[in-house]
């Protein structure tokens, strides 16, 4: 596959492209190496989501916030890092799902949510950090990125090293943000709110991004210097780095080129704009890479999902998960695809499809529903308005029309007739239907399982099959048929089905246009027309 564009984050199953590395937290020195901690902030309420579900748990492009935030430290430091998620609001859902994810992440809980420093502080002391660097970032950042994240890194390190380095981006419009005023030298001389600023520093459109690079044991002393004394009545990490600067130590700040990087959301409308602008980038990256996105607005792309080279990505297309694309092959238009596998050349029309393998060259849709367990054979096919669930059809095989195809195994080059059915339960248990290599099923079967169609074997239109049919026979299960002469002429008098049958025998028609005839009826004829 072609490599996917650096990005980060996801729930739901777990697979390999969900797990980040990180260190043990018992991870001591070693020589020449700096311990690196890394602290990510998730306990907050927010308030403003108006969700029963955590802020970070709310799910962008096929990962949590805070699961993007861990995936970019996993692809930052790999396992050069102590990551230590400090939650709150939701504690057990936040706890549970770190987990999963970042197994190797240690939480600190946070009980009441007394601002950003206070959470620092807890999540120094739960981890015991006394020294080396700390790396500090809100949970919900999902767009930032493993280069940018070395980057601040890299200019806190530079020389002796500064006590504090900050994440900065340059916006186009910076109100109700906290503005970064510089040094001469480029260093940073405050952070001034916005409620606070000054005609001159309004203007400032440099603020300040939630991210930052502390030198450990001064996180740790000035942490406890910090006050109380504001309207919240919270521990402010910003505070430490206004008292960095007031003791004279060096505090640097990294300015991104991506302002998009350092975006979080307090609402839905801002998650839904955060949405919005990863899918843009996804898209750019896999675009980038070879791959053609013919509508890029309406595709979305989970960033767990690969694409490769020449795959045309048709309009309002959601790949999510663990889904694969191969090379040529075709997706879409009006295409949902979750945790799926389509291999090269392959096309999918049409089509939701979730845990399901198609095969390369194989052909599905329009309207068709792969549920879990699908697996397509090479040039295999699903049709208009089938279903298929648990069941693996062979190279070539075919079900082209109106059909549900569940808990079935179908053989190389076989075609299942229109409007056929497995019937895999009976009210307790699943039961399975084998229908072999180069057999033959006519139209609207009835397959009753566990029942099996041998190689070569054939069934006849309309029929039941509860038996097993041996290869190369023909198997019958319908009732005769049986036409009952002139039974429209007298049951159906003066009808146009009467007057047509007329005209067509050639019989006489009465006045009216109506046939004539014997209207005394049968029993037989009563049954026949269905009553």
């Amino acid at each position: 596959m072609a490599e996917r564009p650096a990005l980060s984050g996801r729930p739901g199953r777990i697979d390999p492209s969900r797990v980040v590395t990180m260190a043990p937290f018992t991870q001591a020195d070693t020589e020449g190496v700096r311990v690196r901690t890394v602290i990510v902030l998730a306990a907050g309420m927010g308030k403003r989501m108006k969700s029963d579900l955590p802020k970070v748990l709310h799910p962008v492009l096929g990962r949590t916030l805070v699961g993007h935030v861990l995936a970019t430290v996993g692809e930052a430091f790999g396992g050069d890092a102590r990551t230590v998620v400090v939650v709150g609001n939701g504690a057990e859902r936040v706890t549970s799902h770190v987990a999963e994810i970042a197994p190797e992440a240690v939480v600190a809980l946070q009980a009441e949510q007394r601002g950003t420093g206070h959470a620092v502080r807890i999540a120094l002391e739960s981890a015991k950090v006394t020294e080396g660097r700390v790396i500090v970032l809100n949970g919900d950042i999902p767009m930032l990125t493993a280069e940018t994240l070395r980057a601040l890194e890299r200019l806190h390190d530079e020389g002796d090293g500064a006590a504090a380095t900050m994440l900065t981006a340059e916006v186009d419009d910076p109100t109700g943000l906290g503005r970064i005023v510089r040094t001469v030298d480029g260093g940073v001389a405050k952070i001034v709110e916005h409620r606070d600023a000054t005609p001159e520093e309004l203007a400032i459109r440099e603020i300040n991004a939630g991210a930052y690079a502390f030198d450990g044991m001064l996180l740790q002393e000035t942490l406890a210097k910090v006050s109380t004394h504001n309207d919240q009545g919270e521990e402010y990490l910003t505070d430490v780095v206004a008292l960095l600067v007031d003791s004279g130590r060096p505090v640097r700040a990294y300015r991104t080129a991506d302002a998009d990087e350092t975006l979080g959301c307090n609402d839905r409308v801002e998650l839904a704009a955060l949405r919005a602008r990863l899918r843009d980038r996804v898209n750019e990256g896999w675009m980038r890479s070879g791959v053609s996105i013919i509508d890029p607005a309406t595709t979305w792309i989970d960033v767990t999902a690969r694409v490769e080279p020449d795959a045309v990505i048709e309009p309002n297309t959601h790949l999510r998960g663990s889904t694969t694309v191969g090379a040529g092959a075709v997706v879409g238009p009006d295409t949902s695809l979750i945790d799926t596998d389509v291999a090269a050349r392959a096309t999918v029309l049409r089509t939701h499809a979730q845990g399901a393998s198609v095969g390369e060259g194989a052909s599905v849709g329009p309207y068709a529903y792969l549920r879990p367990g699908t697996a397509l054979g090479t040039k295999a096919k699903v049709g208009t308005f089938v279903e298929t669930k648990n069941a693996q059809l062979g190279e070539g095989a075919k079900v082209p029309h109106l059909s549900y195809i569940g808990d079935a195994t179908v053989g190389e080059h076989s075609n299942v007739g229109a409007a056929t059915v497995t019937v895999n339960y009976d009210g307790v248990a699943k039961h399975r239907t084998v229908i072999g290599a180069h057999a033959r099923t006519g139209a609207d079967n009835m397959f009753v399982a566990p029942v099996e169609v041998g190689d070569g074997a054939y069934t006849a239109a309309g029929s039941v099959i509860t038996n097993d049919v041996p290869p190369g026979a023909l198997g019958v299960a319908r009732g005769k048929q049986r036409n009952i002469d002139g039974w429209v002429a007298r049951r159906r008098p003066g009808t146009a089905a009467a007057d047509a049958a007329a005209r067509a025998s050639g019989g006489p028609v009465d006045d009216e246009g109506a046939a004539s005839g014997d209207v005394r009826g049968d029993r037989a004829g009563e049954e026949a027309g269905g009553r």
